[in-house]
């Protein structure tokens, strides 16, 4: 039996409206607080419940394996009441965002600002298997996103698996499903806020998609 994955981002976060702002007036910014502990924004809640709303089309998932981020799991709850299904749920400690260690909170200019030369290209070299300090590379990401995808083709053939997670994960998971090489990964992004990627097995149905959210903006 066929293992279908669907995967979600969380919805719009603070720290996604503090960094937008940020490129716009060209600014440094340097978060306070854990990157785990952000919130979704009004308009994320927003798109959460249009994403439960697009998931109760069809058949709803029997598994949700959720990011433990605030962010991660405000979505779920806000789409869950849209589903009217009671899927069983659990809190995934390895489909969490990619940890930029001493460097979480801070946006390009201001790393650049703290440290000249170290950040230049860094999401380049994300993929390319740097690590931040005490951080992770995106190769680390997808370390633990194979971890939970053999488990689940292992444990799991035939159940409909809903991911809610983050956009790191979702890249990740393509890598992973399909084979793409990790530096190649790098083509599909950004992953939209509330977007929705299915695969059923091996093969991509859907990805990176956002009509759903049509009357909402998406970042």
């Amino acid at each position: 039996m066929t293992l279908v994955i669907t995967a979600v981002r969380h919805g719009q976060s603070e720290s996604n409206v503090a960094f937008e702002e940020a490129l716009r007036t060209e600014r440094a910014v340097v978060l306070e607080g854990r990157d785990r502990d952000v919130s979704l924004t009004p308009l994320g809640r927003e798109q959460a419940t249009g994403l439960g709303r697009r998931l109760a089309v069809g058949d709803p998932p029997d598994l949700v394996l959720c990011s433990p981020y605030r962010r991660a799991v405000q979505t779920w709850e806000l789409a869950a009441a849209e589903l009217g299904a009671a899927p069983e749920v659990r809190l995934e400690p390895r489909l969490g965002d990619c940890d930029m260690g001493r460097w979480s909170g801070m946006n390009p200019i201001a790393l650049r600002e703290r440290f000249p030369g170290e950040s230049e290209n860094l999401v380049a070299r994300l993929y390319g298997g740097f690590r931040p300090p005490e951080g992770e590379s995106f190769q680390d990401v997808a370390d633990r996103v194979r971890e939970v995808h053999e488990e689940l083709r292992a444990g799991h053939a035939g159940r409909r698996v809903l991911i809610v997670a983050h956009d790191s994960v979702v890249l990740m998971l393509k890598h992973v499903i399909e084979g793409i090489p990790i530096a190649s990964v790098e083509a599909f992004a950004p992953v939209g806020n509330a977007s929705v990627s299915v695969w059923r097995g091996s093969r991509s149905e859907i990805f990176n998609e956002v009509g759903h959210l049509r009357g909402t903006r998406t970042r």
